[in-house]
């Protein structure tokens, strides 16, 4: 076969597959400058800015994903609700992190999620998965700020695998949420929730779960197994971890 031919027929073949895949650390590259510290903000505290969990930011830029038990549970603090933008990322010229105000959009407490609008100009965003096509077996990754300030705020990814899908009901954050409605939702209302072979850490909660060869975000990091007390979690993790698909993040930006 004359060479140009066979030069052809070779790049037919190496895109016969479909587009060419980023790899992990691309697709982590991308992913960080959307993930962000979430927690409160009071000029007067020491320290400022007191880390609560993680979030993301979706749709145009100016609306972040988290965990609904990320957020304080007095409605008072909610004015204090802010997000740190960390120093390696979209920070001040003098290096120093970022902080934007937030407000409560949404709140989805059977599901575990939150929707807040970030004050400022838009930030970079991560895309959600449009469809549920998450499947037992698939390669993903999460990332967040496990253990939160002890790690200077700076992203962090951990690999995983969905190891299950399986129905589960959550229960509120605190037992005086339990009224008997609540108790009625967890017996009736069970819903899918992937199991990730990968351990989470306090300060993980509200972080994506993206595929890791499209970086599209398949769910939010919800909880992590304790099979001791919670003192042995960071000694002795169970490597099993959960969390929320994301069809769930769809619907609630879908709501009026």
């Amino acid at each position: 076969m004359p060479l140009l031919p066979r030069l052809i027929l070779i790049a037919l073949l190496c895109c016969a597959g479909g587009a060419v895949r980023a790899g992990l650390p691309e697709v982590v590259a991308a992913a960080k400058p959307a993930v962000m510290a979430v927690g409160l903000y009071n000029a007067l505290s020491s320290p400022r800015f007191n880390f609560r969990g993680t979030g993301f930011v979706v749709g145009d830029g100016r609306q972040l994903i988290t965990n609904a038990h990320v957020l304080p549970e007095e409605s008072a603090d909610l004015r204090q609700l802010a997000l740190q933008i960390g120093g390696n990322r979209a920070a001040g010229q003098d290096g120093a992190p970022e902080t934007r105000g937030l407000t409560l959009l949404q709140l989805d407490r059977t599901h575990d999620l939150a929707l807040l609008r970030i004050s400022g100009e838009p930030l970079p965003t991560l895309t959600l998965e449009p469809a549920d096509g998450a499947r037992e077996g698939q390669a993903v990754a999460f990332m967040g700020f496990p253990i939160g300030g002890l790690l200077g705020f700076a992203t962090v990814t951990h690999r995983a695998t969905i190891s299950s899908i399986t129905p589960i009901a959550l229960p509120p954050p605190n037992a005086r949420q339990l009224d008997a409605a609540a108790v009625a939702r967890l017996r009736t209302l069970p819903f899918d929730i992937y199991q990730l072979d990968g351990t989470a850490y306090p300060g993980n909660s509200g972080g994506p779960l993206f595929d890791i060869d499209s970086g599209r975000v398949v769910g939010v990091i919800n909880m992590v197994f304790v099979k001791g007390s919670r003192e042995t979690l960071l000694s002795n993790p169970s490597g099993i971890s959960y969390a929320i698909p994301a069809r769930f993040v769809r619907e609630l930006l879908a709501r009026p």
